[in-house]
């Protein structure tokens, strides 16, 4: 079977997975222990967080590891959230966030929150006259998410970020899918805080970071919790964090020539269902504007979910969105945020490129794209 969901995870890199066994065996002592064993195993801990935060031209004292995305966003919501000084309890995000960012503000919304969804333009945008109408004097935070998951847009983080600080707003913001595909350094420059995930660039599973900025003296969430700095309870997965930068750092190292590979699939896909000539709709923006490894389409007429399946059963992994969010069958939230219909909504697929993914796995993927429309 030719994978096409790599946006979903990636497989572990060999280097990283040879780290992971070696850190296993040999760093194998909890960190917070006092004896040379332990603090053998702190200093592969801290190096990793230098590491880490040298890739995205941080302070290392903001960099915290997590279990993944889905924990890191809820982490660093509630940690800005305990910092703020300002008064208020208005909060502002996109009906597109992921599904852990929607589940925290649902929780939020509960203690008292009020929060505005923005929807995004017909190419996956915020606007930002809507942005700036929904700022009002209690906003205290903002949470976009840097790159789309479905179709791969990039907000302009910048210019929202600079909206934040002249009205004196949090600003957080999602990178696990961006991570690793675009250099995060101006991004990681302007936000209060942001989220990675080791699995979506060729680390483990459960194992991700936040950045929070240090400016910012949070207060912890979970009672009692001792390890980084008291952000969650449990003790430190260090095989996985050592994994993991492994990966990120093969990942910023290779970082042009993984997007000049993306960008000539991408553009070759294209071509070939343009000169098909058949009812396939692709979205694509502005390429500087646009992770070229994930790739949003539809076929019209025909649901996601019987696209996919027959692309299974021709030999092809695709994905109908998030897979955080696949055993439920309703559209697809970015769909649904850029306007779409429901009925058309729920035509909407997936694809994503890999390192591994060639020009022949692209022709053999169009051609049995098109062998689905008949």
């Amino acid at each position: 079977m030719i994978y096409f969901d790599y946006a979903a995870s990636c497989p572990l890199d060999e280097e990283a997975a040879e780290v992971y066994i070696k850190a296993s065996t040999e760093y194998y002592g909890n960190t917070k222990s006092l004896h040379d064993i332990g603090s053998k195993a702190g200093t592969l801990l801290e190096h990793c967080r230098q590491e880490l935060a040298r890739l995205l031209a941080v302070e290392e004292k903001g960099v915290y590891f997590t279990s993944g995305g889905s924990e890191g966003n809820f982490l660093s919501v509630r940690a800005l959230l305990s910092s703020t000084e300002k008064k208020g309890k208005h909060i502002i995000t996109s009906i597109a966030e992921h599904s852990s960012i929607q589940s925290v503000f649902q929780q939020l919304e509960d203690e008292g929150y009020e929060t505005t969804y923005l929807p995004l333009d017909n190419e996956g945008f915020i606007h930002m006259d809507q942005l700036h109408a929904s700022i009002r004097e209690d906003t205290i935070l903002i949470c976009i998410q840097h790159g789309n998951s479905e179709i791969g847009t990039l907000q302009p983080i910048l210019d929202i970020s600079r909206i934040c600080k002249k009205k004196d707003i949090l600003f957080h913001s999602d990178c696990v899918h961006t991570f690793g595909k675009i250099d995060l350094k101006p991004i990681a420059q302007v936000v209060d805080s942001l989220s990675i995930s080791s699995h979506k660039f060729y680390g483990p599973k459960g194992v991700g970071l936040i950045y929070i900025h240090p400016r910012h003296n949070w207060q912890p969430f979970f009672p009692g919790a001792v390890h980084e700095k008291g952000i969650r309870p449990g003790t430190i997965n260090l095989p996985a964090i050592a994994s993991m930068t492994v990966a990120a750092s093969k990942a910023y190292n290779t970082l042009q020539q993984s997007q000049s590979h993306y960008r000539m699939l991408r553009k070759a896909l294209i071509q070939h269902i343009a000169l098909a000539n058949q009812p396939i709709l692709v979205y694509n923006a502005d390429e500087n504007k646009q992770i070229m490894s994930t790739i949003g389409m539809r076929i019209k007429g025909l649901e996601g979910q019987y696209v996919m399946l027959e692309a299974n059963r021709l030999g092809f992994a695709l994905a109908t969105g998030s897979a955080c969010s696949t055993d439920q069958l309703a559209p697809s939230k970015t769909m649904k945020a850029i306007g779409v219909p429901y009925k058309e909504a729920k035509e909407f697929f997936r694809i994503s490129l890999g390192r591994s993914t060639t020009l022949k796995d692209i022709e053999e993927l169009a051609a049995a794209l098109l062998k689905i429309t008949h």
